[in-house]
């Protein structure tokens, strides 16, 4: 544990090569979202968030969510987007997915984070505003709560929030209703796939990206 209480995670694989220069925050325009601008939020991608006997949860939904979590952050960590993750009361939710561990860059701080909004917390929004980056693309659990909250707490800070809504999860209809509440509000919502053409834009950046990282090539769930 660090001296804010923030855990160190436990992951294996390759370092960073390091992050692309900062740029200025979001202008109010709604430009393609660029690589060198993004960072990524990972809120509360943990798997015991809803224990086994909850049956309003659909589970291999929810598993499903978590591996293209994990599949985000690595394509992520491919292109030297940096990363916040966040976790929620991990005493009772357990810790960040295996799954998204390994996905991430080793040494990468689990902040606790004790209010649903991540930017209500000061250790995170501290963390992001060191980055310096524009544009704070969020995925994780739960889609009305911890993530809606986020994105609108990074709004109000004068970033540009951009959910990935294929790999965000709350439990029934709670994730339909977060969508909706998130549209309403004018936050953009992008799927997986279009998060991974926009970062990477071109031809040659997607086929060098490919032939570079071949265990991306079958994401959870859809087809590139």
């Amino acid at each position: 544990m660090g001296p804010t209480g923030d855990a160190t995670l436990p992951i294996t694989g390759r370092p960073s090569a390091g992050n692309a220069p900062s740029t200025p925050v979001y202008s109010g325009q709604v430009p393609h979202i660029d690589v060198a601008s993004s960072l990524l939020l990972v809120i509360d991608a943990q798997d015991g968030f809803y224990p086994s006997a909850r049956i309003d949860v659909d589970h291999e939904a929810k598993l499903q969510v978590l591996d293209r979590v994990a599949w985000v952050c690595a394509v992520a960590r491919g292109l030297d987007v940096p990363m916040i993750v966040t976790e929620e009361d991990a005493d009772t939710n357990g810790p960040t997915a295996p799954q998204v561990v390994n996905a991430l860059v080793p040494g990468t701080v689990a902040h606790v984070k004790t209010v649903f909004g991540a930017t209500e917390n000061p250790a995170i929004a501290a963390a992001i505003d060191d980055l310096g980056r524009g544009v704070a693309v969020i995925v994780g659990m739960e889609t009305d709560v911890c993530v809606a909250h986020s994105a609108l707490g990074l709004s109000q800070r004068g970033l540009r929030p951009v959910v990935v809504h294929d790999a965000v999860y709350s439990a029934g209809t709670a994730h339909e209703f977060g969508l909706a509440r998130l549209r309403a509000e004018g936050v953009e919502l992008v799927s997986a796939k279009e998060l991974y053409y926009e970062w990477l834009r071109a031809l040659p950046a997607a086929r060098a990206f490919d032939e570079a990282h071949p265990e991306l090539g079958d994401p959870p769930g859809f087809a590139l």
